[in-house]
């Protein structure tokens, strides 16, 4: 028998068929499903925090004679990436909360209940690649050979210290389809199970919704401006738009009209043609650097500044304070405060930031 791992389970299909490839590798598999939130909308199917999830978990380790526990973290997840989500959006950026769920949660709190039941490894359903590099003598993050799931993206915050214990069963597959019929084979009833896209405590996708009931932000109109001042008509809250959206401006101009910015100070929102949406600078702060300790000198890259986004070539640049700038050769389209610009050496993620 090989060593503990402690995997985290969804109830989805990723996080089950990584169960049965860990088990077949001889590991002594531990099934946990974290409980981060829940309320009237958390059975839904689409969710990973509601008791259909937990069920399905259970359900699932049962078949395959491993033990599963259920963890609450719900302290934990409103702390580090609800309260988050909340406050990017009160200050006009747009977060990605799963990249702070695994930070703190998935690689954080989980990581720690793995070390007291003596386990050495967590593991997760994650696209991603976790590998030995013989020129650098160190474990890299990588990304999948599923390019299209790749999910690096969302794991380059993980803890330099930790990549030596952590596992991506699913790294080395190519296609969902795979892992979809390893499930069908071992008879598993969550083998077609839809994936979930929506953020896990907002299964209906309404985040606007959502901070209207969680939070004290409350719809406040303000005017919509153009590069050059002039008022063009009214927003109903500057947590409603994002940098690049187009539709639900409601006003009319004879070429189309983006968000370009906001002012929060004056509670307005501008606006501009696309062309006005391109920048080849930007910065980053709260650095998280994975092949290397620091930047020391300027570092030719591939950059991604959303998680659905293309690669872009660039040069990474150390100005101090927790701080890189990100000069790419192109501009770049709708550059977000709040996303994270991750960098990548051919398939091994350098590491990122968040954008400022």
């Amino acid at each position: 028998m090989k060593d503990k791992v402690l995997l985290g389970m969804s109830g989805g299909v990723d996080s089950s068929v990584a169960a049965i490839l860990l088990k077949e590798q001889g590991y002594e598999v531990i099934g946990v499903t974290m409980k981060l939130w829940e309320d009237e909308n958390s059975s839904l199917e689409g969710s990973c925090c509601g008791l259909s999830a937990t069920c399905d978990a259970k359900r699932v380790c049962d078949i395959l004679n491993l033990p599963h526990y259920t963890l609450n973290f719900k302290s934990e997840f409103k702390k580090h990436v609800v309260d988050d989500f909340i406050c990017e959006y009160k200050n006009c950026r747009t977060p990605n909360p799963c990249i702070e769920c695994n930070k703190y949660l998935k690689f954080g709190a989980m990581y720690q209940k793995a070390k007291e039941l003596g386990c050495k490894y967590i593991a997760t359903g994650h696209y991603a690649k976790i590998e030995y590099d013989e020129n650098l003598k160190m474990n890299v993050l990588k990304k999948s050979d599923a390019i299209k799931k790749d999910q690096s993206y969302v794991l380059y915050n993980t803890p330099k210290e930790l990549l030596n214990n952590i596992l991506f069963p699913l790294g080395s597959f190519k296609t969902k389809d795979e892992i979809r019929k390893i499930a069908k084979d071992y008879g598993l009833k969550i083998a077609h199970k839809k994936d979930s896209e929506d953020i896990c405590f907002v299964p209906e996708g309404n985040y606007k919704e959502f901070l209207e009931k969680n939070s004290d932000i409350t719809q406040r109109d303000g005017n919509i401006l153009n590069l050059d001042g002039k008022i063009l008509g009214k927003h109903k809250g500057l947590y409603r738009y994002t940098i690049g959206q187009r539709r639900g401006l409601g006003i009319s101009n004879k070429t189309p009209l983006f968000v370009t910015g906001f002012n929060k100070e004056e509670n307005e929102l501008i606006v501009g043609e696309e062309k006005f949406l391109y920048g080849k600078e930007v910065f980053v702060n709260n650095v998280n650097l994975l092949l290397i300790d620091k930047l020391q000198k300027p570092l030719r890259v591939k950059a991604k500044i959303r998680y659905l986004g293309p690669e872009a070539d660039a040069t990474i640049y150390d100005v101090g304070e927790d701080k890189i700038k990100v000069v790419f050769d192109k501009p770049q389209k709708a550059i977000t405060p709040g996303q994270s610009a991750v960098f990548y050496v051919d398939d091994k993620v350098l590491g990122g930031g968040k954008i400022i």
